[in-house]
């Protein structure tokens, strides 16, 4: 069949040919093919053989990843069931952390192998492969230039997922802006804002990280107490207060330590500060803080202990009237020699100069 297709593609003989020379050029289409149909098998059979490795190589790999991706958030999940679950581990936040990493070594898998699995396939083909690389390389260089702000997003993106730095549901302060963490992408990471804005922040343009929701956070509270109270009946106060709320729900669970009473913060003519701090769940610091104030007001009220600004101080006794009450101002008249005195006196008569 393909002799026949060269023997129908050959140039027809002129008028002048003859048989001969037909033949004659059949013979040299059937030698040439006789001669190069083993390099092009060779040719074929290796582009074959490397395709086939390629998706071979390149299916293994990514079901390796998504069963190493699954295995993760197994793990998680298993974790989440616990007791301290719901503290340690945040499912949301982990699975779409181990997806994100799941992505991107997936897409350098398939880059690299398909990538040079083209290559191979191109050198087969007996095309050199210097000027294609150098012009990619050129290409690689501008483009890098060109779209370097993206390229930063995307890398400072993998690293911040690789490392840990926040995940969902965390609040952090990113510098540009603050709030909790709604979703992290490789480019931009979004955040839900105090009034309920949503920052669309670049991986790139973020310098700093300040995750709040990490490891645990300190609830301080200051108690301005007068300067007369007694220091031990503040302090048995606050502990009696303090222990009662880490004994209930949901305190408890919030409340990673005791309450500690760190001493006298400020001390002024007329009030003193006491300074009282508690190690919590993280991000749960601002709700153990209202509570706690909450619970010492109410224990001080219980207790007779007057705070400034609560309740105006009130003298036990009522005290006597003020005998100068009812007495009018010194008047300037009462004196003689004051000036007032002297512009009011009349003026005297002139002497009689009759005598």
């Amino acid at each position: 069949m393909f002799l026949s297709a060269l023997l129908a593609a050959a140039p027809s003989p002129g008028p002048g040919g003859s048989l001969d020379e037909a033949a004659q050029q059949a013979g040299n289409a059937a030698g040439w093919v006789e001669e190069n149909w083993s390099t092009w098998l060779n040719t074929g059979l290796r582009i074959v053989l490397i395709a086939a490795v390629a998706i071979v190589l390149r299916t293994a790999i990514r079901r390796a990843l998504t069963k190493l991706i699954d295995r993760m958030n197994r793990s998680a999940q298993a974790v989440e069931g616990t007791a301290l679950g719901g503290l340690l581990v945040n499912a949301e936040r982990r699975r779409q952390r181990s997806e994100a990493i799941g992505s991107v070594l997936r897409s350098v898998a398939s880059f690299l192998i398909l990538g040079t699995a083209a290559l191979m396939i191109l050198g087969a083909f007996q095309i050199n492969l210097a000027p294609l690389l150098a012009s990619a390389g050129v290409a690689g260089v501008a483009l890098g230039f060109g779209a370097r702000n993206l390229v930063t997003d995307f890398l400072s993106g993998v690293f911040m997922i690789l490392e840990d730095q926040y995940g969902v549901g965390d609040t952090v302060d990113a510098g540009v802006a603050s709030g909790e963490v709604i979703e992290v992408g490789l480019r931009v990471t979004k955040l839900r804002g105090d009034n309920g804005e949503i920052w669309y922040v670049r991986n790139g343009e973020v310098k700093r990280i300040g995750n709040l929701s990490q490891g645990w956070s300190t609830a301080g509270v200051d108690v301005t107490v007068r300067l007369t109270e007694d220091l031990d009946e503040v302090r048995t106060v606050i502990t009696e207060a303090a222990t009662a709320m880490a004994k209930e729900d949901p305190w408890n669970e919030r409340l990673w330590g005791p309450v500690e009473i760190l001493g006298l913060d400020a001390v002024l003519l007329d009030s003193m500060t006491v300074r009282v701090t508690a190690k919590t769940m993280p991000g749960k610091a601002l709700g153990v803080e209202r509570e706690l104030r909450w619970r010492i007001k109410r224990a001080f009220d219980e207790s007779g202990i007057r705070m400034i600004g609560a309740v105006p101080p009130q003298a036990d006794e009522p005290s006597a009237a003020d005998p100068t009450a009812a007495m009018a101002a010194p008047s300037a008249y009462a004196s003689a020699t004051s000036p007032q005195s002297l512009a009011a006196t009349p003026i005297a008569p002139p002497p009689n100069m009759s005598k």
